[in-house]
């Protein structure tokens, strides 16, 4: 991969430009170092509905002013970057799944991650803060269609882990965090039987996609790179040690 995808003619570069999930704030922030880069965070309720993801990624893309370089702080997610048009943009985007592995660092540390316990339902400082875990839902589904219809929901929803796990990105955030991530857990301790986790997650995976266009080609597999006029494609995440 050389670098004409990052420069527009010669002599000039793309202009950079960071279209990310609210949750990725807190990793993202540190490494821009006052750099003038426009940055759009995205609410933490497109994880909720991914089908609302492509439309509304789209429609940011779509408003950009001139040809960028696009650094996307999501993973698949869902599939909600399927079918995203990088038009006269270039988008950079880390292959992942979902954004689970970013959080952890990379696709690696989210597989071995897996294969300690498949079903781990993971929690951060931004879903805790937006509402988007099970017990703040629960309470929400109570509200608008009683207990019973809440308890089948949420069960549906939930029922299949087995373990919660909160990663925070430094020690701070884990003591800070901790009480309202430990009410999270007991709910889920009573009512499925999980088990309560605390992990340090890694910003390797940001940082390196933060410094793609300074370093294209230290990019490798752990990125998906849509040119201009592509589309982004499920096919592009997929792995071939996932399927063997």
């Amino acid at each position: 991969m050389g670098e004409d995808w990052v420069n527009k003619t010669p002599g000039r570069r793309k202009p950079v430009v960071i279209l990310a999930c609210h949750v990725m704030q807190s990793l993202i922030q540190p490494h821009l170092n006052g750099a003038d880069i426009p940055v759009t965070y995205m609410d933490y309720g497109l994880h909720v509905r991914p089908q609302k993801m492509t439309p509304t990624l789209q429609a940011q893309l779509d408003a950009l002013p001139e040809p960028s370089l696009v650094l996307i702080g999501y993973g698949l997610c869902g599939n909600g970057l399927d079918g995203l048009k990088a038009g006269p943009h270039t988008l950079v985007i880390p292959r992942a799944d979902d954004c689970i592995a970013i959080l952890l660092g990379s696709y690696q540390a989210y597989i071995r991650a897996f294969h300690e316990q498949p079903g781990t339902y993971y929690l951060t400082k931004g879903w805790l803060e937006s509402g988007s875990n099970p017990l703040k839902e629960y309470r929400s589904y109570v509200e608008q269609f009683g207990a019973k219809n809440a308890d089948a929901l949420i069960d549906t929803i939930y029922g299949k882990y087995k373990r919660l796990c909160f990663v925070a990105h430094t020690q701070a955030d884990l003591d800070e965090y901790r009480p309202r991530a430990l009410e999270v857990a007991e709910f889920c301790a009573q009512r499925w039987g999980m088990t309560y986790e605390e992990r340090i997650g890694s910003d390797d995976l940001i940082r390196r996609l933060l410094e793609a266009p300074r370093h294209p080609s230290d990019l490798g597999e752990d990125f998906v790179v849509v040119p201009p006029g592509g589309t982004v494609e499920q096919r592009m995440f997929i792995r071939m040690e996932n399927i063997r």
